[in-house]
C-alpha cells in the first residue's frame, strides 16, 4: 500500500520540480529498497511489509528530529531549516500521531486496563500499547508518562 504511495509522490515532485520532496522521497526509497535486500537474505522475497516501511519511516523522522537539535546548538539554522521540510515530507506517508493529550489518555486507559501498578509492569504496559497503537504513538513520550505514572 505505501510502496505505490511513495513512487506516486515521486512521480508528483518530479513534475512540480519540487526539489525537497524529490530528494527527500528518493532517500525513503532508497532505503527501502535496502530493506527490502536485505530481507531477501532472510528468505523474504516480497520485500518488508508496509508495518515495516512504518517503522522506517518513523526512524528517519527521529533522526531528521535528532539533527535538528544538533544544528540549532551548533548554530547551523539553514540545515536546521532543511531536515524540518524533510521531515513534513516523511511525515505525509505516516499515519496521523496522536496529541500529548492523547497520549496520556491512552497510557492511562491502558494503566488501568491492566491493573498495573509498579514500575515491574512498565514492560507489559509498553507492549500492549505497542500492539494497539503501533504507527501512530510516539513511545518514547508513553514511556514517560507510563513512568510517571506507575512509579
Amino acid at each position: 500500500m505505501l510502496r505505490p504511495q511513495l513512487t506516486d509522490a515521486l512521480k508528483k515532485a518530479v513534475l512540480a520540480k519540487d526539489t525537497v520532496s524529490v530528494t527527500t522521497t528518493r532517500l525513503i526509497l532508497a532505503a527501502l529498497k535496502e530493506r527490502d535486500i536485505a530481507a531477501r537474505g532472510e528468505g523474504n522475497t516480497d520485500g518488508i511489509s508496509d508495518d515495516d516501511i512504518q517503522g522506517l519511516l518513523q526512524s528517519m523522522v527521529k533522526q531528521r528530529r535528532e539533527s535538528i537539535e544538533m544544528y540549532s546548538k551548533g548554530n547551523r539554522p539553514e540545515l536546521a531549516a532543511q531536515e524540518a521540510a524533510e521531515i513534513v515530507v516523511i511525515e505525509r506517508f505516516l499515519p496521523s500521531q496522536m496529541s500529548d493529550d492523547e497520549i496520556e489518555a491512552a497510557v492511562k486507559d491502558t494503566v488501568s486496563d491492566m491493573g498495573a501498578t509498579c514500575l515491574k509492569d512498565m514492560g507489559r504496559t509498553m507492549a500492549t500499547l505497542r500492539e494497539k497503537y503501533s504507527g501512530c504513538m510516539d513511545f518514547g513520550k508513553a514511556g514517560l508518562v507510563a513512568k510517571k505514572l506507575l512509579g
